[in-house]
Order: structure tokens, then C-alpha cells, then sequence
């Protein structure tokens, strides 16, 4: 065998796998940081202690705890500030002088027709103002029929009517007549034969009475207008206008029976109708009863002068304390 050709060992083949896998690349090592030893790495280097957010300065402090009031000075101070603005900028208004004043007053009566006192005071007394209806029976018949007529004006709320004593005195039934066309039974409830005076009292009342407003006589003066409502004749409302024509005046009632003292005298027409009815200022405001009228002949009509009670005396009479 020793003779025999040689034979060459084989090489052992390489065997590679089929897999692909991707070989991870090679990281450096890490290095520490420069200028640190290893010693000092970050796992043996100790945590820094945190650091407080820093507090918001006073003023931010005091703005948000006092926001809302804050916030309303604010707005009124601006406001303030726009009002003082507008007045600064704003033109001076102009001073009214006396040739103004003429002007627009001569303006006004040229251009409108104002009332006269009269109608005022008329406007303000009607709704007070009542007619009174005396009812009897003539001889030979059942049926009642009126008899007499005069005025009234309502001076409580309650229903209380001032008038003449010689308007309702005999009569069998009374019946007033108020501003709104209702009409109402009525009785005496008081007299003042002294100074011609009676107080009735409606049983049945409107829903809107209105009661006169009653004046004190101690200013009234010789030359004030007044007006005299009433029903004359059974005409009415029925309105004239004068002044006073003289104070504390005497006279003998209608027939004669007494002397009636302290009237007022005043020229506003009045004729038999009128008696009771009031006797009013310029301002609507009651200051006596109409009670009789002067006539030297047997004819009763006006001539001119005519009387009436003072208020005090017709309110003393329903139980009104004096002025």
C-alpha cells in the first residue's frame, strides 16, 4: 500500500444557511462625556432638586381676586369720563332772555285758541254738579209730577248733596239727576234753615262721583271771576261767568221769612232753577251755594245781583270742620 499513489486529504466544503437575516450593525461604544470620568456617569450622578414656578407678581394678584369689581370702576370711570367729554365738547346752551319768553307766549295766542277761565273752571266742577227734582202731587191726582227744581253739587264721596232748603222743602219725593244721566231717589238728612241750606243724600250712586273741591272765602276778594252753574228754569248745566260783586252782604231769604247774613254778592247770571247750584273760582273751586236772587219787582228774574252762602257755612252744615 506503501507504493501505491498518494491521495490528496479533501477539503471540507463550507456550509452556508439559507436564511437571510440581517446582521445587526456594530454600535461604538458609548463614550462618556467630556471632561467625566466614569466614575461620574449618569447613573451614579444624584438628582437636582425641582425648582418652585415663580408666584405671579402683587398687581396680577390683586387683579384677579377683585376682577368684577375692578372691572365695573372701570366702566363707570369711562363713562364718567364720556359724560365730562360730551360737556366739554358740547356748545354752551343759550341763555332765554325776556324778548324769548314774549315771543313764544305771543306765538302761542296767535296760533291757539286757549280756553277761557270759565270753560276751565266749568270742565272741573261739572261732574260735581247735580239737578234736584222736587216730586208732589197736584190736587185731584194720584200721580206724583215735579214741582220744583233746583241744582246740587256732590261734596262727599259718599253721596252727600249741597243745596237749598227752599228747593226741597214740601216735597213729597226727591230725585237728582247726576253729570252721567243717571238718575236717583234722594233724602233730607240735614237742614240750616239759617242760611237756606239742606243737605240730601243720594241712595244710589254713580261709579265715578266725583266731589267738588271747597274753597276758603277768607281770599276772596271784590273783582275775582267766578261762575255760577245751575239748571235755570230747568235748563242745564247751564254756566254763566262774573265776579264778585261785594262780601258779607245781608238779605231776606226768598220769601221773606229771614235775614240771611255774611253772603257773598256776585253778577254771573241766576234765575230760579239756580238755587243750590255752587258758585265757583276761576280754578274750578266751590266757594258758596247760590241761594237767592235781588228783584225789587214781583217778576223772578236777574237784574244782576245774586247771593250766595259762604262755603264754610254750607260745610258746617253737612259736619265738615271750617277751613
Amino acid at each position: 500500500m506503501d507504493g501505491g499513489p498518494q491521495v490528496a486529504p479533501m477539503k471540507k466544503v463550507t456550509l452556508y444557511s439559507s436564511s437571510r437575516r440581517p446582521q445587526r450593525p456594530l454600535q461604538p461604544a458609548a463614550m462618556p462625556p467630556p471632561h467625566s470620568s466614569p466614575s461620574t456617569t449618569s447613573q451614579n450622578r444624584p438628582e437636582e432638586p425641582k425648582r418652585a414656578a415663580p408666584k405671579p407678581a402683587w398687581p396680577k394678584r390683586f387683579y384677579r381676586r377683585h376682577r368684577a369689581p375692578i372691572l365695573a370702576l372701570a366702566g363707570g370711570l369711562f363713562a364718567a369720563l364720556l359724560v365730562v367729554l360730551h360737556a366739554a365738547l358740547a356748545p354752551p346752551a343759550r341763555q332765554l332772555t325776556q324778548e324769548d319768553i314774549d315771543a313764544a307766549v305771543l306765538h302761542t295766542l296767535e296760533t291757539k285758541t286757549l280756553p277761557s277761565r270759565a270753560a276751565k273752571a266749568y270742565d272741573v266742577v261739572r261732574p260735581s254738579v247735580v239737578r234736584v227734582r222736587g216730586l208732589s202731587r197736584a190736587k185731584g191726582k194720584d200721580e206724583l209730577s215735579e214741582t220744583t227744581t233746583g241744582t246740587g253739587v256732590i261734596i262727599v264721596a259718599n253721596g252727600m248733596i249741597l243745596t237749598n232748603l227752599h228747593v226741597v222743602a214740601g216735597a213729597e219725593r226727591l230725585r237728582v239727576v247726576f253729570a252721567n244721566g243717571m238718575e236717583s231717589d234722594a233724602t233730607i238728612v240735614g237742614t240750616r234753615p239759617e242760611h237756606d241750606l239742606a243737605v240730601i243724600w243720594a241712595s244710589v250712586l254713580p261709579d265715578d262721583v266725583v266731589p267738588a273741591t271747597l274753597r276758603s272765602t277768607q281770599d276772596l276778594a271784590v273783582g275775582d271771576d267766578v261762575i255760577a252753574v245751575g239748571f235755570p228754569f230747568g235748563i242745564g248745566p247751564s254756566v254763566t261767568a262774573g265776579v264778585v260783586s261785594g262780601l258779607r252782604r245781608q238779605y231776606y231769604s226768598e220769601r221773606g221769612e229771614r235775614l240771611l247774613t255774611n253772603l257773598i254778592q256776585f253778577d254771573a247770571a241766576a234765575n230760579p232753577g239756580s238755587s243750590g247750584g255752587p258758585l265757583v273760582t276761576a280754578d274750578g273751586e266751590v266757594v258758596g251755594i247760590v241761594t237767592s236772587i235781588l228783584n225789587p219787582t214781583d217778576e223772578s228774574f236777574f237784574i244782576g245781583i245774586g247771593f250766595a252762602v259762604p262755603i264754610e257755612n254750607a260745610a258746617a252744615a253737612v259736619g265738615i270742620p271750617p277751613f
